[in-house]
């Protein structure tokens, strides 16, 4: 089981928005700069992100993406399941198709503590507090600039 690479450029757009001051603009170039992707990839993640309220987009010569709301009231659940839809780990969970065996199987339970159990881990981890980590990493390391950059040259 593995997080998709929307996922994971999803997530890295985000941190960086939040990385910034609140209400701070960014273009698509600067985004897909920052998260180590293509203009095209990352504007179809900021679609996905602006339909589910979790960036503003705003247009003209001023324009760009920005948070649609503090950092710390943005949950890395909420980014997921914007990106991936639902959390299902399995058909017989809650968001899946259904599974005539789910009433007898000896895994549903099991499938379903992990489901919520994921959830949990996911729904309590705030975007300020990756965010935070982050820039405190990139403290740890000296990296300033492009962190893709520094990181490729240490």
């Amino acid at each position: 089981m593995q997080i998709t690479r929307t996922t994971d450029y999803g997530v890295r757009v985000m941190t960086h928005l939040a990385m910034q001051p609140m209400g701070t603009r960014m273009t698509v170039a600067e985004l897909a700069k920052a998260g180590d992707a293509s203009v095209a990839f990352t504007g179809k993640i900021l679609q996905r992100l602006v339909g589910a309220r979790l960036v503003v987009s705003h247009r003209g010569y001023e324009g760009g993406f920005e948070l649609g709301r503090p950092s710390d009231k943005i949950s890395l659940l909420e980014i997921v399941t914007a990106l991936e839809g639902p959390l299902c780990l399995n058909e017989c969970m809650p968001g899946g198709p259904g599974c005539g065996r789910s009433t007898w199987c000896g895994a549903h339970d099991v499938w379903r503590r992990a489901q919520e159990a994921l959830a949990a881990v996911l729904g309590a981890e705030t975007l300020e507090r990756l965010a935070s980590t982050a820039t405190r990493k990139r403290a740890q390391l000296n990296i300033a600039g492009d962190p893709v950059a520094a990181t490729a040259s240490a």
